[in-house]
């Protein structure tokens, strides 16, 4: 959803261009990096160790909403984060003649381990407040140091971690729990707890093996799937815009990709807005909403097709089970 401020902020849109990556110094071929996917491949990079790497950033700002709107003192931002390694960097671009802003960012190796998100925030002094927030980037890009290809591939992060250990902290409270899924931020994020079960993450990245290992990932798999759907479903719904007339109003982002997909089988035969309407109701008023989740949880279980993997597993028990008495 898009947040309100109590302040003015920018309407116009604001721009992130990776323009060039180096690597220890050297250059790294553009073919790594993909405007349209907005994403950076760090992978095979053609060292096998490496320490660092500069992002050369460029950035464009509605110039002309900037000089007529109430706002002094703006500072462009360019921050670096990844969630399963707790680590966030900053560096602050430099407007330059041409009205563009222009700076770098660096990536230590030792403090990233999968996907870093690089993204953008303009804040100014507004109303005599220095630092607030006016403006940020509406789809921030993906570093992939595992990635030879600059694809975003998926829109949920799979994490691995040993949660009694983390980074971050928060993970030692699920010590045995499997996998997570955390839904708060821009993006939803699977967890999966290298410590809690051994063998399950080499299990679940792995695509051979005989009839049995392949039966427990397809099972796990969508396991995992159905709690990822069902999480990111209540998350969605949970606190929706509404206009001026009380009519909830459909999410930006991940948000909406998940109402899309489940809400016409949670409520069939309903054009999205009514549906969502009803949803947001039941919420409010309390009625109905414990006797949905018997839709939600088919609706989650069809995403993840788990009757489907199921079939296929009791199958596959039968024949082994058959060539046994045989």
């Amino acid at each position: 959803m898009k947040p309100v401020f109590p302040y003015p902020t920018l309407f116009g849109d604001v721009e992130l261009d990776v323009t060039s990556v180096s690597v220890d110094g050297s250059e790294l071929p553009y073919s790594r990096v993909s405007r349209s996917e907005r994403t950076v491949a760090l992978y095979q990079t053609g060292r096998r160790q490496w320490e660092r790497a500069t992002l050369n950033l460029q950035a464009t700002l509605p110039v002309r909403e900037l000089a007529d709107g109430p706002w002094s003192e703006v500072v462009c931002l360019a921050t670096l984060s990844e969630k399963a390694t707790n680590a966030r960097s900053a560096a602050r671009l430099t407007r330059c003649d041409d009205d563009v802003w222009r700076g770098s960012v660096e990536l230590s190796r030792a403090r990233h381990s999968g996907r870093a998100t690089l993204g953008l925030t303009v804040a100014a002094t507004c109303q005599e407040v220095p630092g607030r927030l006016i403006g940020s980037l509406a789809r921030d890009w993906i570093v992939d140091l595992k990635g030879a290809t600059p694809v975003r591939r998926r829109d949920i992060d799979i994490v691995e971690v040993d949660f009694a250990q983390g980074p971050p902290d928060w993970l030692r409270s699920f010590k045995e729990a499997p996998w997570v899924v955390e839904t708060a931020g821009d993006a939803p994020t699977l967890f999966l707890n290298s410590g809690a079960v051994e063998g399950l993450v080499d299990i679940l990245r792995g695509s051979g093996g005989g009839p049995a290992e392949q039966t427990l990932r397809e099972m796990t798999a969508s396991q995992v799937a159905l709690d990822a759907w069902t999480a990111m479903f209540h998350t969605a719904v949970s606190d929706l815009d509404v206009d001026e007339d009380g009519t909830p109003v459909m999410p930006t982002g991940w948000r909406e990709a998940v109402l899309t997909a489940m809400l016409p089988d949670v409520l069939p035969g309903r054009p999205l807005t009514d549906a969502l309407f009803d949803i947001e109701e039941r919420r409010a008023k309390g009625f109905g909403w414990a006797e949905l989740q018997t839709r939600v949880q088919y609706a989650a279980g069809r995403r993840s097709q788990v009757a489907r993997k199921l079939t296929r597993a009791v199958r596959s028990v039968h024949r082994a089970q058959g060539s046994e008495t045989w």
